[in-house]
């Protein structure tokens, strides 16, 4: 058996690819679920239900989708230029910190400055911070060859341990009684709700108007291009003209600043400070969701709102019927590798010796 490769995609695959990429995870999910003892068509209704059957349920579902469609455009745009990216967990962190450390403790009490003028210094503290932790592996990888994998994957650990010595530290919030969190932020440093009495809020708004943004960046500006060609072959690029260690350097600032915004959106959002646990892995997901939208920021909107989904769904489906969260864990890792294994299959056709 080896793979050929196509001339051009047909159109009938590229349609079919996603069909049956869908299908195989429902049918890998399905066993599982009769493994467990459910029935499958009950729990898929639960799950769906759960996760946009209500105004609540929608609210949440977006809610959860807002750091992961911005953890999931940091690593879309690394994965671009081919930077692999695998930090963005220690990156929002990073921006969280650096949102309370402007937003919530700047002259003891964060209203020396009025709040229009603070609110923006919060975020480019986040966007700063998170940027900066992503330019030493990318320079290291650019000038000495360095794998950026896993200088950046470290830097994860070295910044958790960071956060929590901080939080029992110099950052601790002397209200919490003894819990390790961050002072709150101010609460003129909050984003308003979208809707009243639920969770989502405007952070959903910068997350589609970046993504939109991105996607403008990369079909329109001369840097998306130079993005684009480091990616497809840097050795190419830069015998053509283009700076390849500028461009290099360029997305890992763009990269990091988006990880450190869904720390300062998250905080500003949601949490209102800064705790070891306010993040269950979105750094990690949003190298999930990047290469589910195959690296398009629209398509991360997309991915986004699919694998928060699944995770607030299965949270509903397991008090309902007892079928187990993690079966959202394996839907997600499913659908990525069907997806991958379709993609594949679009460009290149087996055959059999």
């Amino acid at each position: 058996m080896r793979l050929e490769k196509r001339s051009a995609p047909s159109p009938a695959a590229l349609v079919l690819a996603p069909i049956g990429a869908i299908a195989f995870t429902l049918l890998v999910s399905a066993l599982l679920v009769l493994w467990a003892g459910a029935p499958v068509g009950q729990t898929y209704a639960l799950l769906f239900k759960g996760a946009f059957g209500s105004v609540f349920a929608l609210s949440e579902t977006f809610t959860r989708a807002i750091p992961l469609i911005l953890t999931g455009l940091a690593a879309t745009v690394a994965f671009k230029a081919r930077l692999f990216n695998i930090g963005a967990e220690g990156q929002l962190y990073a921006g969280a910190l650096a949102a309370v450390a402007v937003g919530g403790l700047h002259g003891g009490t964060g209203l020396e400055w009025p709040a229009w003028l603070l609110f923006p210094l919060m975020m480019a503290a986040a966007a700063l911070a998170g940027a900066l932790l992503l330019l030493g592996p990318a320079l290291m990888k650019a000038r000495l060859g360095v794998d950026e994998v896993v200088t950046t994957l470290l830097f994860n650990f070295i910044v958790l341990l960071g956060v929590g010595a901080l939080l029992d530290g110099t950052m601790k919030d002397p209200t919490a009684m003894g819990w390790p969190q961050s002072v709150a932020l101010q609460p003129a440093m909050e984003l308003a709700k979208l809707v009243e009495r639920t969770r989502v809020h405007t952070g959903l708004l910068w997350a589609v108007g970046l993504a939109m943004l991105l996607w403008a960046l990369f079909k329109y500006t001369v840097l998306g291009f130079d993005i684009r060609a480091t990616g497809a072959n840097a050795r190419a690029a830069a015998f053509a003209g283009v700076p390849v260690t500028r461009t290099v350097v360029l997305v890992a600032l763009l990269s990091g600043a988006l990880a450190g915004l869904a720390g300062a959106i998250e905080v500003a959002g949601r949490t209102g400070y800064v705790t070891l646990d306010m993040s269950p892995g979105y750094g990690y997901s949003g190298i999930v969701i990047a290469m589910l939208a195959a690296l398009h920021p629209l398509g991360v909107l997309a991915a986004s709102v699919f694998v928060a989904g699944v995770l607030v769904g299965a949270d509903s489906m397991s008090r309902a019927i007892g079928v187990p969260t993690y079966i959202a864990d394996v839907i997600v890792a499913a659908s990525l590798i069907s997806v991958l294994v379709a993609t594949l299959l679009t460009q290149y056709r087996v055959r059999w010796k």
